[in-house]
């Protein structure tokens, strides 16, 4: 059984670098592109969904949401690139030392941290207008 999900978990992950590579390919539609770039960042993010010390809903997203955007994204991709990239993703890494993608890794941090500012945006909000409208009511009652 155990051998079974370490089969699954590398096919998941070849899986992942096939979508990788066919982001990269000009080929794909660029609405393909976007998403596989979104399904391959987020699988590779730190910060999830759900937080993964929350138990059981912690591993939850990871179980449901990256399986779920695979199966999607390769349903956008053409079937001879995705088969070229699965191809590409079964051989080994090259030995050599590959550069760092900075502009990549900041565009991620940057769409979390602005997911963030328009959270705490929104909540402030939210919470904002009730105290509002509570305070005003007492006022008048008094």
């Amino acid at each position: 059984m155990i051998k079974n999900w370490k089969q699954k978990a590398k096919a998941l992950i070849n899986e992942l670098y096939a979508l990788y590579l066919a982001y990269k390919d000009p080929r794909v539609p660029w609405h393909a592109r976007i998403f596989a770039a979104c399904v391959v960042g987020y699988a590779f993010s730190p910060i999830d969904l759900i937080p993964d010390p929350i138990p059981v809903l912690g591993y939850l997203d990871d179980l449901i949401f990256i399986p779920l955007g695979i199966a999607l994204a390769i349903r956008m991709i053409p079937p001879d690139v995705l088969r070229e990239c699965r191809e590409k993703a079964c051989q080994p890494f090259p030995t050599e030392k590959r550069k760092n993608n900075w502009i990549a890794a900041s565009v991620i941090v940057l769409i979390w941290i602005l997911l963030f500012v328009l959270t705490i945006y929104c909540l402030r909000r939210w919470i904002g207008k009730p105290m509002k409208i509570l305070s005003g009511s007492i006022l008048t009652i008094l």
